[in-house]
């Protein structure tokens, strides 16, 4: 969950890393820190405790400078947020690592070494790396028979970035599990976590895989298997633009995601409708054979993707087809009983998230037929371990709160349920009706973003609250689920989701004047139910923010407060519902001053346990 920019070139690389890292800084901001070899071959390295700006400032007039460098922005897992806990870690002046993941056994590591002499300055599991890389550099090996040697020994999941100073003009990199790509250029050679970091220097970039190490020099790289053989990785070609990842007109990442949410749904189904019917490729070359022997369907996801994963389970059981939602750091811990002709569809936005990619790979080690994902990024790891991959095209997002990458996840499991509902023969003909929704959705989005000034003085109502309950029933209280997720995450507000009917179970003593209730309440079968139970709050003494349509009959009220949406047909109103509550969360957020973009303590690619 950190972000990791190595560059070696005939220029002065410092800028590269510092304009890296600043793309990067949505996988982690605690701390960030820079180390190159300078002009007599010497390490130089700087750190410090923060955002990247902090680092950037710190460097401001000084003088490291190097064509050789790496570089790093942390999100802590072992050790706190200190500086000398701080990436790029040295051993003896002579060798810098930097480093993505987290090393299982690093205690056994720390221990032999220490019997070995080595002394320890910080607390990270990382920095047993760069002592196992010096011992091998000792032995008199190559720096990339070093690095080779050393990730023999590690355990656990790990991306890495290494220089030496007796190869001031070469960089390795290692990746087993967290996303690791080389990028080249006229002259250059550059790492990145992610294709943003370098969209300045180049377009072109390969992804390593699991027990992959490269070689990188300048303009070129040799990369070797886990086996030590040397490979051919396929080159892409990134179609992103230095705009897709800049602010624009917008204050925050978050807010210009929200904004981004009709183009982006406009994006998930181009190409996967023709007139009105769904094109079952979309989902892989195999789709419509797979789908064939599906009788029922396993959705695994965490956090803002598992709340996805629940509208499916309502959307796919309303048209006849058996499903599931799971959590995937609970899944692979408890027994499972698999069923002939079931299908495990992962959820995650970066297609890294570690929870996600072990419960595919226990998924397929129980005997799940057979496997799709739903992720936003085609070079990950979900992608290529997964049977079928349907891509979002949601475009990079970078806010740590996901907004458009959670309704194009949804947009793709609506399509997933109308391929499985048609090729079960349970779809009779509503198709056309459900593509024709599908189609309005752009415009409804836009419809409902019309609603931002109105929010936003509605969330003056939260600046000094502490507590929220939000409400809904069906399909919508994942939606719920998301809101209450939203207002946490960004606003440090601590809020909850709960099925409307369950109220009185226990939720219903914590309400009072001083803790809002935010409902959820499209005008659907489910409305006179939701009614009663607003009435359950109003009457004792709670306050209400409704989000209803038009026609639901609900008004302005002693302490109910209604914020009107156009009339949606109820199959896409769970979408719809999800952007006001976006809003709310942005604005409460704004206006308790907290940091959007990187709330505290939070990353947003989650490539730990």
């Amino acid at each position: 969950m950190c972000g990791i920019v190595g560059a070696v070139a005939e220029r002065n690389v410092v800028p590269v890393l510092i304009e890296g890292l600043k793309r990067l800084e949505y996988r982690g901001y605690d701390s960030a820190g820079v180390a190159v070899i300078d002009a007599v071959q010497q390490l130089a390295r700087k750190r410090t405790v923060g955002k990247v700006s902090q680092l950037e400032s710190a460097l401001s007039g000084s003088r490291l400078l190097g064509t050789t460098g790496i570089a790093h922005t942390r999100w802590a897992t072992h050790g706190g947020v200190t500086e000398h806990n701080a990436h790029p870690h040295i051993c003896a002046q002579r060798v810098a690592v930097v480093c993505n993941g987290i090393i299982e056994n690093h205690e056994e590591l720390r221990r032999e070494q220490i019997e070995a002499g080595y002394e320890f300055t910080s607390e990270t599991d990382t920095e047993v790396i760069v002592h196992q890389i010096y011992h091998h550099l000792a032995g008199g090996n190559t720096l990339l028979d070093a690095v080779r040697a050393a990730v023999t020994r590690l355990q656990g999941a790990y991306a890495l970035g290494v220089i030496e100073t007796g190869a001031p003009d070469r960089l390795i990199a290692a990746c087993n599990g967290p996303p690791l790509l080389v990028g080249i250029s006229n002259g250059a050679a550059f790492i990145a976590s992610d294709i943003s970091a370098l969209l300045s220097q180049t377009r072109q970039y390969t992804v390593l895989e699991p027990g992959d190490v490269a070689d990188v020099r300048r303009g070129e790289v040799d990369i070797y298997d886990v086996h030590g053989r040397r490979v051919e990785r396929a080159i892409h070609e990134t179609t992103l633009t230095a705009d897709a990842v800049s602010l624009g007109e917008y204050r925050h990442y978050m807010l210009k995601e929200i904004f981004e949410q009709p183009n982006a749904v406009a994006d998930t189904l181009e190409g996967r409708i023709t007139g009105n019917r769904l094109l079952e490729a979309s989902f892989g070359h195999q789709a419509t054979e797979l789908f064939a022997h599906v009788k029922s369907v396993r959705i695994v996801a965490c956090g803002t993707s598992y709340h996805a994963a629940l509208v499916a389970k309502y959307w796919l059981e309303s048209r006849g087809v058996p499903a599931t939602a799971e959590i995937a750091s609970e899944f692979r811990y408890r027994r499972q009983v698999v069923t002939p002709g079931s299908l495990l569809v992962t959820i995650s936005q970066s297609g890294e998230t570690a929870d996600t990619l072990a419960a595919l790979s226990w998924g397929k080690q129980l005997g799940f037929d057979h496997s799709l994902t739903i992720c936003n990024v085609p070079e990950s790891s979900l992608v290529r371990n997964s049977d079928l991959a349907f891509m979002t095209h949601a475009g990079p997002e970078i806010g740590v709160a996901s907004t458009k990458a959670f309704t194009t996840q949804l947009v793709a499991l609506l399509l997933l349920t109308i391929a499985l509902a048609r090729t079960k023969g349970l779809l009779q003909d509503d198709e056309a009706k459900l593509i024709r929704e599908l189609r309005s959705l752009p415009a409804k989005i836009e419809s409902v973003l019309e609603l931002n000034g109105q929010i936003r003085d509605l969330a003056e109502q939260f600046a000094d609250k502490r507590h929220t309950l939000f409400l809904a029933r069906g399909a919508h209280y994942p939606i719920a689920l998301e809101g209450a997720l939203k207002l946490k995450e960004i606003s440090y507000i601590h809020a909850e989701g709960y099925p409307a009917g369950e109220l009185k179970h226990g939720p219903l003593a914590l309400v009072d004047s001083d803790m809002p209730v935010v409902a959820v309440a499209p005008n659907n079968q489910l409305l006179e139910k939701l009614k009663s139970n607003i009435y359950e709050v109003k009457a004792r003494g709670g306050r209400l923010l409704v989000f209803t349509d038009t026609a639901s009959g609900l008004d302005n009220d002693e302490g109910i407060q209604v914020l009107p949406v156009a009339p949606v047909d109820d199959v896409i109103s769970p979408i719809i519902y999800t952007v006001p509550l976006q809003l709310l969360a942005y604005h409460v957020a704004i206006i308790k001053g907290t940091d959007v973009d990187k709330p505290r303590n939070l990353a947003k690619s989650v490539t730990v346990e």
